[in-house]
């Protein structure tokens, strides 16, 4: 099984060195991959407009300035979004970063993609939020040509490119992992025809779990695809809303155990969340290192 962690933006509050000094301590720790997560601005609730789940002063740092920056001083965990929102971003300009990132790493780059929720988000950032899920599956088929292609000719109902060449090519080509998140039927059928692997995000249940890559499969065979190639990969636990929320990482026998729940049902990939361990107590860079080391030696013990 491999570990993530999906990291904590709140560590830049102790400078760079402690954005530095957290990425360097998991990839000693020994956990396999590291994901950022993504907003680039999160919206106050107004007249006509809900609440969202997190609050809109909640920092978050950009997701591939940060992969960069971790990738300057990691030589082995793999990098990722879980998720980056292709559709509020220009495809062309994100697969020139995407191939950037891959080629400073070293060929380290694992892509996760969704569609978001937030359609204030895409009003700031001047996109259509409802054509966001068509949008969503050109551009994945736009940015794999970029990335394989010598001349890139594209015509699509959104985006067009005519007699184009990016270089440099990234060291895994047009076959940088993309792993999509979503919990629809659309989202399902995207992973099923167009993706790598399945981003569950946290809290689902085995029931669920079971009819989503049910669907998932039953896509990838519709598409002419390999069901079994498409990997399954779920936090261990979705953001805490609450006291209970917030005690979970703090309680590692329950983490453990939920692990190997997951394992259970066919998910490959989990992902512990460091910014859920900051508000169960563990209040700095050092006390996250520590949490997080404390359940990779249980969590190894448990499933390997």
């Amino acid at each position: 099984m491999r570990l993530c962690v999906e990291f904590p933006s709140v560590s830049y509050r102790e400078g760079p060195e402690g954005v530095t000094r957290f990425a360097r301590a998991i990839e000693q720790i020994g956990y396999d991959h590291i994901d950022t997560f993504d907003h680039v601005v999160m919206g106050h609730p107004i007249e006509g407009r809900a609440a969202g789940p997190y609050q809109a002063t909640m920092p978050i740092l950009e997701a591939l300035m940060t992969l960069s920056y971790i990738a300057a001083v990691t030589s082995r965990v793999t990098l990722g979004t879980e998720v980056l929102v292709l559709p509020q971003r220009q495809p062309t300009l994100v697969a020139k970063q995407v191939s950037t990132l891959d080629t400073l790493s070293g060929g380290r780059v694992r892509l996760g993609l969704g569609v978001g929720w937030q359609e204030s988000e895409y009003e700031a950032l001047d996109e259509e939020f409802h054509t966001r899920g068509a949008r969503m599956d050109e551009a994945i088929r736009l940015m794999r040509a970029w990335w394989g292609d010598e001349r890139v000719d594209f015509s699509g109902t959104h985006y067009r490119v005519t007699a184009m060449a990016m270089e440099p090519k990234p060291p895994q080509g047009r076959q940088i992992p993309i792993w999509i998140g979503g919990r629809s039927e659309a989202a399902y059928r995207r992973v099923g025809q167009l993706g790598d692997g399945w981003l569950a995000g946290g809290g689902l249940d085995a029931d669920d779990a079971r009819r989503a890559i049910e669907s998932i499969r039953r896509h990838a065979v519709a598409a002419g695809r390999d069901p079994s190639a498409i990997g399954l990969h779920s936090m261990v636990a979705g953001p805490p809303r609450d006291a209970e929320g917030r005690r979970f990482y703090a309680e590692p026998d329950r983490v453990v155990a939920r692990v190997v729940e997951l394992k259970s049902l066919g998910f490959e990939w989990v992902a512990l969340n460091a910014t859920a361990a900051f508000q169960a107590g563990a209040r700095s860079v050092n006390a996250m290192v520590d949490a997080l080391s404390v359940l990779h030696e249980k969590i190894r013990a448990a499933v390997g």
